[in-house]
C-alpha cells in the first residue's frame, strides 16, 4: 500500500472513520479525524474509540500481506491499553509494530498520538492469523463485498 492511499479495511474501520494511511511488513498507520460522534459525555475521545484505534493497528501490524488482491484474517488473543492524555478535536493516528511471535501467534506494540504528536494511548496485544494466513503470501480474497443498505442498487 502506497503511503499516499487510505483504505477503510472493513464495516467497523468504516463506521468509525478509521482509514489505513500506511502499511508494510511489522508496521502500520491508522488515521480517525475526530467527529462529535466519538466524543464522551466530557467531551474526549471515548476510550473504546482509542481501544477499537489500537486493537486494529496492533492486528494489522502482523497481517500485511505481499500479493496483491490477496488477505491475511487475524483475531485478538488480548489487549491491553493505557490512557496516557485526553484527545478532543483534529486528527489521531495510531501506529501499530510487530514485535515478535511466530507463524500463527504474534506480538505487538502501538501508540496514538494527536495531530501535535502528543502521546494519547498505548498498547500492547497478543493476536493469531486465521487458517490460510500463516504465509506473507496471504490467500485470495473470496469474502463478499460489504453490502450498504443505505445505498440504493440502481
Amino acid at each position: 500500500m502506497s503511503h499516499s492511499s487510505q483504505q477503510a479495511l472493513m464495516g467497523y474501520h468504516e463506521l468509525l472513520g478509521m482509514h489505513v494511511v500506511e502499511w508494510e511488513e511489522g508496521r502500520v498507520v491508522v488515521e480517525l479525524t475526530i467527529e462529535p460522534k466519538h466524543l464522551n459525555r466530557s467531551g474526549n475521545v471515548h476510550g473504546g474509540v482509542l481501544a477499537s484505534m489500537l486493537d486494529s493497528a496492533l492486528s494489522l501490524a502482523g497481517l500485511h500481506c505481499r500479493v496483491p488482491g490477496n488477505i491475511r484474517r487475524g483475531m485478538t488473543l488480548s489487549l491491553t491499553t493505557t490512557f496516557v492524555g485526553p484527545a478532543q478535536q483534529g486528527l489521531l493516528r495510531a501506529t501499530g509494530t510487530l514485535r515478535g511471535g511466530g507463524q500463527k501467534t504474534y506480538m505487538t506494540s502501538g501508540e496514538i498520538v494527536d495531530g501535535n504528536g502528543n502521546l494519547v494511548a498505548v498498547g500492547e496485544g497478543s493476536f493469531r492469523r486465521r487458517s490460510g494466513s500463516e504465509s506473507p503470501e496471504g490467500m485470495p480474497d473470496n469474502q463478499p463485498q460489504l453490502t450498504k443498505p443505505w445505498e440504493s442498487a440502481e
